[in-house]
C-alpha cells in the first residue's frame, strides 16, 4: 500500500530537481525514487545526479540496503543528499 509524505533535496540534487521538495506517494524508496525520476525526465542531470546520492528515510540512513527493500510512512521524509566535498 502506497504511503504519502515528502521527499527533500539537497544541494546538486535540489538544483537538478528544480525544487527544494516534493511530495511522494509510493510503498518503498525504490518507487518514490522511480516516480520522482519520471516527473523530471525533461531534466536529464537529475537522474545522473540522483544514482550518486544517499537517502535517509525518516532520519535512519538506508546505506547499502536495496531501495526496493526500504518501506516507506505516511507523513514520512526521504532526504536526498549528493556526495559532500570537503568531509
Amino acid at each position: 500500500m502506497a504511503a504519502a509524505g515528502t521527499i527533500r533535496y539537497w544541494a546538486a540534487a535540489k538544483s537538478a530537481a528544480g525544487t527544494a521538495e516534493e511530495p511522494y506517494e509510493a510503498a518503498t524508496l525504490a518507487e518514490a525514487l522511480e516516480a520522482a525520476r519520471e516527473r523530471h525526465s525533461a531534466r536529464p542531470e537529475f537522474a545522473r545526479v540522483l544514482r550518486g546520492c544517499s537517502f535517509l528515510v525518516d532520519g535512519s540512513p538506508v546505506g547499502l540496503r536495496g531501495h526496493d527493500t526500504v518501506t516507506l510512512t505516511t507523513g514520512g521524509t526521504v532526504e536526498v543528499l549528493p556526495p559532500f566535498a570537503g568531509g
